[in-house]
Order: structure tokens, then C-alpha cells, then sequence
């Protein structure tokens, strides 16, 4: 087992040794969630579609403590288990001077978009992600070098947060903060997400300029079971380890509960640079400064219904556009898209364990190499459980 593995398990068990600790002066509280998850691709070559997606049994878990010190005074620690192996997903102190104020320093996924609110499984009622948030599980993800932003986006830093009642139907959330930010190696070509999550240099920043961003949302109650909430967030920063190349990321959301009924959109899109000093690596001839960033765009609108006290049924639309330059072996073209449509269900068999069910048709833009196929089709079932 890797050393980074070790130490996540010997941090997890710590924290289950703690949590059986008596001190009075503490309080813990001990959460956690699990997802298995069987994926199946019909429409694949040779049934097995890795590594362009993670099919068959994937599974999901998290384990999170949260001790309250004082009234002003808190820590969270959460280790998460998934597609990247062992992961410290967040291990911060809070420091509320009112609820105004707070003060977040540490590991943590900083304020951005709506989804990442509710990314573990338990919090959502499908197998997977909406695709600009996606972390694995979309078709093609090597071609599409993952989503827009994938969730959870863990990091180190520091954030300024605080919510203020309007009136007693209002209430205004905001937060501003500086990360680490995403990285990649000399002179490239995009994001590299695989070493923006790799503890092998301990999470330290390759460049030593923080990303900086900042998120505000407004929610408004109308009625004991009703409320509507709209949110814009942005992050940007530089990525690469000579600070040439940027990134910015922006987006807005919409939420609206009515009873049993929760209707979800959501933008965002990311600016990314790229060093364009050789020129032969790419498929289409650069064009000068214009030519040197693309655009990957994603958006998705769910419907989640609940139809009995045990049974929700939701439809989502997603998708994702990406415009610009691809290396010389990329599949995509120019100006590449996928739209997805899902149709599922979530069942829960006892309390704190749901059932899911869903079908997914994919239309891509660009026919598949090996198959010459734009459209495909996946299956999802999975167990989720909360505790």
C-alpha cells in the first residue's frame, strides 16, 4: 500500500479513536457516505471502455469529523476514497467571529457553483455527476481531459465566508478566498488534474501564486417548503510552473424548491491558456495570440420529483462544448460537444440507503475512431448508503 494511502487510513482511525475519546469540553460529530456503482456501456468496442471511462464497479467513500472547540471555534476532517485513490478532501479550522464572518483555513473545496454543495453521493439522487463537474465516469473523459471542473476540487488555502439574513425572507451567502490553484508541468497544453491531486509533493504549490476567487448567492423563502436561490462564483490563476499560462473560471446557478419538487440549472466555463512554442504539437495551425487558449463550456438542468415519501424520479439534460486548438493525436476537432440525456430513479430501501437507477444517451459531435459511432449509451446501478 502506498504511503499516502497509510497515512490517510492512519488519520481516519485516529479520528474514529478520537471520536470514542470522552472530553466534555468537545463536541464531535462523526458522518460519512459510500456508493457502489456498476457502470455499463453497451454500445462499447469490446465491451471494457477503459481508460477512455471508468466502467464496471467503481466505488465512492468518505468518512468526515467535525469537532466543535468553542462557539467560535471548529475543525473538520474528511478523507475520501474514489477514482483518485485516498484523498484528504478537507482538514480545516472555522473561526466565526459572527455569521457574518468566518474565517476557513486549511485543506477544503473552495465556494464555487451550486453542485458542489451536494457532490457526495449520498447528496444527489444519480449514479454520477452533472459533465462539467464530472470526475471519471463520462464517456471519452481522456479525449475531453475531464470536465470543466472536477468535483470535489480539494486545495489549500485560505477563505472568507459569511451569510446575512435580509428582512426574514432573504438571506445573502458570500465567500472570497485564495488556493493553491490547479497545476501542470512546463510548457502545456491544459490543466493537468492528476497532478493538481497528487500528494506526492506534498499538495505545495508549483508556482508559489495563489488562485484567487470568489462566490456570492441570494435566497429567497417563498414558503415554509419553497425557497429560490441564484449564485455566481469565479476563480482564476495562473497553472503551470513559470506562471505563463492562466485559467479562469466562471459560472451561475439557479435553484428552485417547490415542496417535493427541485429544479436545478447551471453554467460555467473555463478560459485556459496554453504555451503554443512548439507548434508542431498541435492538430490545427495556431493563429498567433488568438490561438493560443481554448474554451471548454458545460451546463446541465435537472428536474428531481419526488413521488412518494421513498421514491424520487429525476431528469437531467447536460453537456459540454469545448472550442480551440487539440494536440496532434486528440480525436477532437476545433470545436467539439457532447449533450447528455438521463433518465433515473432513487429508492430508498431503509432509511440512509437509496437505490439508483439511471440510462444515459450520449450524441457526440465527433464520431468515436474505433467505432465511428457519435452516439452511445450507458447504464448505471448503484447502492448509496449515509450514516
Amino acid at each position: 500500500m502506498k504511503a499516502s494511502a497509510v497515512i490517510a487510513l492512519a488519520a481516519l482511525i485516529a479520528a474514529l479513536l478520537a471520536l470514542a475519546t470522552p472530553a466534555n469540553a468537545l463536541e464531535r460529530n462523526f458522518a460519512g457516505s459510500a456508493q457502489l456503482d456498476y457502470q455499463l456501456v453497451p454500445t462499447a468496442r469490446n465491451v471494457k471502455t477503459f481508460p477512455q471511462a471508468f466502467d464496471g464497479f467503481t466505488m465512492e467513500l468518505a468518512g468526515k469529523l467535525a469537532v466543535d472547540f468553542s462557539d467560535h471555534v471548529s475543525a473538520n476532517l474528511k478523507v475520501c476514497y474514489g477514482c483518485h485513490g485516498f484523498e484528504a478532501d478537507m482538514m480545516y479550522f472555522d473561526v466565526r467571529v459572527a455569521d457574518e464572518l468566518n474565517f476557513r483555513v486549511g485543506r477544503f473545496s473552495p465556494s464555487f457553483g451550486a453542485f458542489n454543495l451536494r457532490h457526495d453521493p449520498a447528496n444527489h439522487r444519480l449514479s454520477d455527476k452533472p459533465l462539467p463537474y464530472d470526475m471519471g465516469r463520462m464517456l471519452r473523459m481522456r479525449q475531453w481531459n475531464l470536465s470543466v471542473l472536477p468535483s470535489p476540487f480539494p486545495d489549500n488555502g485560505i477563505e472568507i465566508n459569511g451569510t446575512k439574513s435580509i428582512g426574514e425572507s432573504a438571506q445573502l451567502d458570500y465567500a472570497v478566498y485564495g488556493v493553491t490553484g490547479f497545476k501542470a508541468d512546463l510548457r502545456p497544453t491544459d490543466i493537468n488534474f492528476q497532478l493538481s491531486r497528487s500528494p506526492q509533493n506534498y499538495y505545495t504549490d508549483n508556482n508559489g501564486r495563489p488562485t484567487v476567487g470568489a462566490r456570492v448567492a441570494l435566497t429567497y423563502k417563498l414558503g415554509d417548503a419553497s425557497d429560490v436561490t441564484a449564485g455566481m462564483s469565479g476563480m482564476g490563476g495562473t497553472y503551470d510552473p513559470e506562471n505563463h499560462e492562466t485559467y479562469f473560471i466562471g459560472g451561475a446557478d439557479l435553484a428552485l424548491r417547490l415542496d417535493k419538487t427541485n429544479i436545478r440549472i447551471e453554467y460555467l466555463a473555463r478560459r485556459t491558456s496554453f504555451d503554443v512554442s512548439d507548434r508542431a504539437v498541435f492538430k490545427y495551425n495556431v493563429a498567433g495570440e488568438r490561438g493560443n487558449f481554448s474554451v471548454k463550456h458545460g451546463a446541465y438542468a435537472e428536474i428531481e420529483q419526488g413521488l412518494t415519501p421513498e421514491l424520487d424520479l429525476v431528469a437531467r439534460v447536460d453537456g459540454m462544448a469545448r472550442l480551440g486548438n487539440v494536440e496532434a493525436g486528440s480525436e477532437l476537432s476545433r470545436n467539439a460537444s457532447v449533450v447528455r440525456y438521463t433518465l433515473g430513479t432513487a429508492y430508498a430501501i431503509e432509511r440512509g440507503l437509496r437505490v439508483k437507477l439511471s440510462t444515459e444517451l450520449w450524441q457526440f459531435s465527433d464520431r468515436d475512431l474505433a467505432s465511428g459511432r457519435k452516439l452511445e449509451l450507458t447504464m448505471h446501478a448503484a447502492l448509496a448508503g449515509s450514516f
